[in-house]
């Protein structure tokens, strides 16, 4: 069984319980796998990324079985945030970048027979991925966006949920997780070779010697600027050790550099 969410944002739990852990977010349209259910909560795996977890059921629409859930046609939201209006009721519903619209053409777009109308400026409807100028002017547009920890909008965002919607203004499907994007694209072999727009990842060796974890994640917008959320979306300096304050105090190691378009 399928479903949709239908609200804005869902958190998504670790456990069913309002006070467990924030996983990660599904945006307004975003279609998961229901894989159990209780009185009250529903634990799904998100179609986008697969991440599993649990969320309240009131914020999900079953699927109807003689749908697919799979074949939208989806447009993202390339705003901070978008306006969506209900043309059957004129009730609006507030987006954010990085959600996919379903069904949309020329300002309109249509979920499970419901129509809404929205301005076309805040989505793209034909991708282009081959250029990083539209990745880098939607990552600017975050700017200063506070830091929420498994957040993906611009009121709240971490630093992987922070990559993952700024390339899905593009049309690029990145993993949730910083120690799952590494893994794709393709490995750039110095910050010299490296392109706007390409993620940058780091650990913790600053800190421990014997960090290994992949704990970060940011994107380039040269071969010394990162913009990437660690308390909040800001730019800082980077050399080939990592991340480095005003001071030049060292904060984050830079492990690898990846591609994705």
């Amino acid at each position: 069984m399928f479903a949709v969410n239908h609200c804005t944002i869902t958190p998504v739990r670790s456990q069913p319980s309002e006070s467990s852990e924030q996983l990660t977010q599904l945006l307004f349209g975003e279609v998961c796998e229901v894989l159990d259910t209780l009185p009250r909560w529903t634990k799904i795996r998100s179609t986008v990324d697969g991440q599993e977890g649990w969320v309240d059921f009131k914020m999900l629409t079953p699927i109807p079985s003689n749908l697919s859930p799979l074949t939208y046609n989806l447009s993202p939201i390339t705003s901070p945030i978008a306006i969506a209006t209900s043309m059957e009721d004129g009730q609006e519903l507030m987006l954010t970048m990085g959600t996919r619209l379903p069904n949309y053409e020329h300002g309109m777009f249509e979920m499970l027979g419901k129509q809404y109308i929205i301005d076309p400026a805040c989505v793209t409807s034909h991708l282009i991925t081959s250029s990083p100028h539209h990745l880098i002017s939607a990552a600017k547009s975050l700017l200063n966006a506070p830091y929420l920890w498994g957040g993906k909008n611009a009121m709240g965002i971490d630093c992987s949920g922070f990559t993952q919607v700024v390339y899905a203004t593009v049309g690029v499907n990145l993993l949730r997780n910083a120690r799952e994007q590494i893994t794709q694209g393709t490995v750039v072999s110095s910050l010299q070779q490296a392109l706007p727009g390409d993620l940058a990842f780091f650990d913790h060796a600053d800190r421990d010697p014997n960090a290994t974890n992949i704990s970060h994640v940011g994107m380039l917008l040269s071969p010394t600027e990162v913009i990437h959320c660690s308390g909040n979306v800001h730019i800082d300096y980077i050399d080939e050790q990592g991340i480095h304050l005003p001071d030049g105090t060292l904060t984050h190691h830079l492990v690898q550099i990846n591609r994705y378009i």
